[in-house]
């Protein structure tokens, strides 16, 4: 799976406001922490608040924080305000394997439905406190354990 640098900047985003504290943040401050360009940073957080993901208040005591709680707010939810959705360009193409290689179609099909499942049941909240859910975590390596 490839997620553009927008989706990466964007949670990274999110994941700065969830653990900012009380009250809004400032759209330099999120660019700073994690070091996403300013512009940019400004541009994806305007999107996640016409996706309701943020709230915005301009003004002096203005900035971005959460619509929801963090445990509300699942990755799929961010990548999908910001990339549009998932889709399963893999199975919908109609240059379909043909003979022995016919059960690619049926890999395909598979691995999209995981990765949507993944980013469906993990939250901003388990990203922030480091732990995944349990059919998450189930499929990492031994090592990351």
């Amino acid at each position: 799976m490839r997620l553009s640098a927008r989706v990466d900047y964007a949670l990274r985003a999110v994941i700065e406001l969830a653990s900012g504290g009380d009250g809004p943040v400032t759209s330099e401050r999120i660019a700073r922490a994690q070091e996403i360009p300013p512009k940019f940073c400004e541009s994806i957080l305007l999107q996640l608040r016409r996706g309701g993901i943020v709230f915005a208040q301009r003004g002096p005591e203005g900035g971005y924080w959460l619509a929801r709680p963090a445990e509300q707010i699942s990755l799929v939810e961010v990548v999908e305000v910001i990339d549009g959705p998932l889709g399963s360009p893999r199975a919908a193409q109609a240059d379909v394997p043909l003979g022995a290689a016919q059960a690619l179609q049926q890999v395909w099909t598979a691995v999209e439905e995981s990765e949507r499942a993944i980013l469906t049941q993990v939250t901003i909240a388990h990203v922030i406190a480091g732990v995944l859910p349990e059919p998450v975590a189930v499929r990492l390596p031994l090592a990351a354990s």
